[in-house]
């Protein structure tokens, strides 16, 4: 996978600017794309077939969200930006998933890049890239692959839940973007448990030698979900303080509150990685000690044999005119000498502790 992102990636050196080249690992994804249309009385809801079938709802009075996913088709998407007016270099960050989250302000539409980052079902993280573009009465959003955190979203603009029925195009986009973010804070409690099950684990002697592949993988995980959070701080604040008319001044306090949320999430995982960090540390402290264990009973049990060697050195020599080889009950008597010299020196350090 990462092979071929990388070549798809490759392709687009020497190209124009504004070329548009897919650059993701998704490319037999299948064109998909659902529309929201609504007022405070309407709304009408479909799943086109056809790009152009979205072309109509550019100068319409009702607030639309046309969600498009499949990146990899990206003359559909050069459509849709030609019709909408967009320019050929945002038209090409969209199709590139490789961005980092990021703001752009322009005349007639604000360009916001953003990463949704979930766990599948076997509990690998995973990265999709959302950009949305919002205008006037329109937000438009592309997703690699169908599936979402919007479905919240989707069921309040069912059901008129909430505020979002009667806002406008910018409240819809302050919506999807704290769907996002408060998908962040589900992230964080699946990791915040995996750390816990990893710190019992580290006490676990049959866990010992995988453990410090699980939480090298998991300090990859972190770090990769703190660069693809950290710069959403910038791209809110910067939401908050735009000087356009696309961004009322009642949608800014709620962006306020999003930004807090951001800084939330932000601060959670600086703790979880020093908690990671913390890990580390535990885990190389458990095996210091454990090896300290180790060296102790040998040390222990070398010291033992050291008299017990040198008396059957000294018996073992050649010499004729020693006088205990001619003893009867020499042999026996050694025996008895060697088993009170073990005896006594395990309760010696019995008493000091040592064992």
């Amino acid at each position: 996978m990462q092979k071929a992102t990388s070549s798809r990636a490759a392709n687009k050196t020497g190209l124009a600017p504004g070329t548009i080249v897919y650059v993701g690992n998704k490319a037999k994804k299948e064109l998909f794309i659902d529309v929201f249309d609504y007022n405070k009385d309407y709304l009408d809801e479909k799943q086109l077939k056809d790009i152009e079938e979205a072309f109509t709802y550019e100068n319409k009075e009702t607030i639309t969200w046309i969600n498009v996913n499949g990146l990899n088709h990206v003359n559909e998407i050069e459509k849709l930006g030609k019709d909408f007016e967009l320019h050929p270099l945002i038209i090409e960050d969209i199709a590139n998933t490789k961005q980092r989250p990021k703001l752009e302000e322009h005349e007639e539409y604000i360009f916001v890049v953003l990463k949704m980052l979930y766990f599948d079902q076997e509990q690998n993280l995973k990265f999709e890239n959302i950009s949305f573009i919002q205008g006037s009465n329109y937000v438009l959003s592309f997703q690699e692959a169908d599936g979402d955190v919007f479905d919240s979203v989707r069921e309040r603009l069912r059901n008129s839940k909430g505020r979002v029925r009667s806002q406008g195009a910018d409240y819809l986009l302050y919506v999807l973007m704290d769907a996002i973010v408060d998908n962040y804070f589900n992230l964080m409690e699946v990791m915040g448990e995996k750390i816990e099950e990893l710190e019992e684990n580290l006490f676990e002697e049959k866990s010992k030698n995988d453990l410090i592949q699980e939480i090298h993988n998991l300090k990859r995980e972190i770090l990769r979900i703190r660069r693809a959070v950290y710069p959403l701080r910038e791209v809110v604040n910067r939401m908050d303080k735009v000087e356009t008319s696309l961004v009322t001044e009642k949608t800014q306090l709620y962006l306020r509150d999003l930004y807090d949320h951001v800084i939330q999430v932000s601060e959670s995982i600086d703790i979880q990685r020093e908690l990671i960090w913390s890990l580390m540390d535990m885990y190389m402290t458990t095996i210091s000690n454990r090896m300290n264990e180790v060296m102790k009973v040998l040390t222990i049990m070398a010291t033992i044999f050291i008299p017990l060697t040198f008396i059957a050195g000294v018996y073992g020599m050649n010499f004729e005119n020693i006088p205990e080889l001619k003893f009867q009950y020499g042999y026996f008597v050694l025996w008895g000498v060697m088993v009170v010299v073990f005896l006594g020196m395990l309760y010696y350090f019995k008493r000091r502790e040592w064992l």
